[in-house]
């Protein structure tokens, strides 16, 4: 009844159209609120009913104005909705029966039939059992979760999003390094059951991301952003710039061989056995687990990507997230609990040993980085969880054993050698800094460098505000 509850309509509209939550999903339709036009009331408001998502009835002590067949249009909005298998929430005001009209005790006596309806005395209580239903509905759609990210089921993906190729590869792979109690032969659907990926028929978001065809068709930040920049910071144009797609896995891979191939690595000879050492100036091991901690535990309700930037004197990998409030950055270098933002990923990264279980993932980097000889990463919150690897381009050719020169031998000079053992631990160092260093004239050094270029063991990028690069081949 528009007049019995006029003011409780109209503050009702109003606290769902302004409330921060609800004004994200709802629309709301107020009979009072739309202009004049040539169409009837009945109409108007019975269009409404069907092309409604959830239809709110008020049910007080009148029954209201009558048609030919005895009906009222309140009755006939609520009929509508349930023929047309509308979401239904009615309230009823808390008075007697004997303080209501006759016909509409009849017609809440056919209501209570099909569904539960809620009890109100005041506006408060209203709004409160409102705000309860709504809250229950967004979380019965999957718009509201009161479960990880991960393990919310998606309405939309359907076995049929599922890759095949994925699936028959991570069993291969899960047997081999997990052992895996599955055979080869496992139908996706008995793996996603068995990896608590599927419910019902129905795909969890963490199925999608993991082994979806089209993961980004539902998840459009699900994606990492690698560049590479010459100098210090971030500088537009950027010189290598990739945007990688595809399912956790990939994105891993694709992620780590970016920055492999950016990144220095040296080749030994076989002065020192049979098989020629090589070595990269980051370990591998230490990329692979910043990245994949990185896409593992990111929050994936972001619309931020996960971001690889790899500067002149480091590796910066940030990814939308943040610490458990459990944990502090010095806790994260020492033995602490695991506390996975996205569970069902981290298990099924783990059967593919992408990462281990028990949390080490920090403290992995970090021993990884200070036992080959880098410095100590570092973890930092911003805007994003920042992890920074530092570049110490020296680093490869004396992994691969040898000095200055082992590859090139007779080649070089004793004072080009020590032009590159200086290039080589600061990549930007001038010519001015060089002379002053050896205490040789300017000119002299120029002309070592060029002939350093003409040997194809150096390589200067970027110009004046470049850096020098010791080219693959030309390393010891």
């Amino acid at each position: 009844m528009q007049n019995e509850f006029a003011s409780e309509r109209r503050l009702l509209s109003e606290y769902l159209q302004n409330d921060a939550l609800f004004r994200r999903f709802f629309d709301v339709f107020l009979f009072e609120a739309i202009p004049a036009q040539d169409r009837t009331a009945h109409d108007v408001y019975i269009n409404e009913v069907k092309q409604s998502d959830i239809y709110i009835g008020l049910l007080g002590k009148e029954y209201g104005y009558e048609f030919e067949d005895g009906s009222s249009p309140t009755q006939i909005e609520f009929d509508t909705a349930s023929s047309n298998a509308k979401y239904r929430l009615v309230f009823l005001l808390n008075v007697t029966d004997d303080e209501r009209n006759s016909k509409q005790n009849q017609f809440i006596h056919k209501v209570s039939k099909s569904l539960i309806y809620g009890k109100f005395s005041s506006y408060s209580e209203l709004v409160s059992d409102v705000y309860s239903s709504l809250v229950a509905f967004l979380i019965d759609k999957g718009e509201l979760r009161v479960e990880p990210f991960d393990k919310s089921v998606n309405t939309e993906a359907t076995l049929a999003d599922i890759s095949n190729e994925r699936i028959d590869w991570f069993l291969r792979k899960a047997k081999s390094e997990r052992g895996l109690a599955l055979d080869f032969n496992t139908t996706k659907e008995k793996l996603l059951t068995h990896l608590n990926l599927l419910h019902h028929t129905k795909l969890s978001n963490a199925a999608i991301l993991l082994f979806g065809k089209n993961p980004q068709r539902f998840f459009l930040s699900s994606e990492v952003k690698c560049a590479h920049f010459h100098g210090l910071r971030v500088e537009k144009p950027i010189p290598f710039y990739q945007v990688y797609k595809g399912n956790l896995f990939e994105l891993v891979d694709q992620a780590v061989n970016f920055v492999l191939s950016k990144i220095d690595y040296a080749v030994g000879t076989r002065s020192q056995g049979a098989v020629v050492p090589t070595a990269y100036e980051i370990p591998p091991e230490a990329i692979e687990e910043a990245i994949v901690n990185a896409i593992a535990h990111r929050d994936y309700d972001s619309t931020a990507s996960v971001q690889v930037m790899l500067f002149a004197d480091r590796l910066e990998i940030r990814n939308p997230g943040h610490l458990p409030p459990a944990l502090t950055f010095e806790s994260l270098k020492k033995n602490h609990s695991s506390y996975p933002r996205n569970p069902l990923i981290a298990e099924s990264l783990y059967l593919a040993k992408y990462i281990e279980r028990m949390g080490t993932g920090i403290q992995e980097i970090v021993t990884h980085c200070t036992e080959y000889g880098l410095p100590e990463p570092e973890f930092m919150m911003t805007d994003t969880f920042v992890t920074i690897i530092y570049r110490k381009n020296s680093v490869a050719f004396e992994k691969v054993g040898g000095q200055i020169g082992g590859q090139i031998g007779g080649q070089i000079t004793d004072a080009q050698k020590k032009v590159l053992t200086l290039i080589m631990e600061d990549k930007r160092i001038t010519r001015k800094e060089i002379a002053n260093r050896i205490s040789i004239n300017e000119s002299a050094i120029q002309k070592q460098l060029e002939k350093l270029k003409q040997l194809g063991i150096l390589e200067r990028v970027g110009g004046t505000r470049g850096y020098w690069k010791i080219k693959e081949g030309g390393q010891p």
